[in-house]
């Protein structure tokens, strides 16, 4: 995975307050907060508005993840230790579980609406 630096809000946003402060990372070319917060880490992108949630969070040293409280559809890329792409499992609903074996780190995004 690639260096963290800090996360910077976009211009005129208000970043919740669990993404503040976060460093941030670019996997795949997508720069992203880095849940590192026991609050990042479980609540994720979970009751937030699409809007609030900004272009994703990446969730190191995870397995697995939950859809409990969303509002929105995701789209999750499970990835290696070296941040390739293992599975991806898109527009994810709301009250669902998943994991994918193997996987180092869970890229949540949001799902382009329908």
């Amino acid at each position: 995975m690639e260096r963290l630096r800090t996360h910077r809000p976009r211009p005129g946003s208000r970043d919740p307050r669990r993404l503040r402060g976060l460093p941030s990372a670019a996997p795949l070319g997508v720069p992203v907060p880095v849940a590192t917060t026991p609050a990042a880490r479980l609540l994720g992108l979970a009751l937030l508005d699409r809007e609030r949630a900004g272009p994703g969070l990446l969730i190191p040293r995870c397995g697995s993840v939950h859809t409990v409280g969303m509002r929105f559809e995701l789209d999750l890329l499970f990835l290696d230790r070296a941040g390739r792409v293992l599975e991806l499992r898109r527009s994810l609903g709301p009250g669902r579980l998943a994991r994918c074996r193997g996987a180092a780190a869970v890229l949540e995004l949001p799902s382009p609406g329908r």
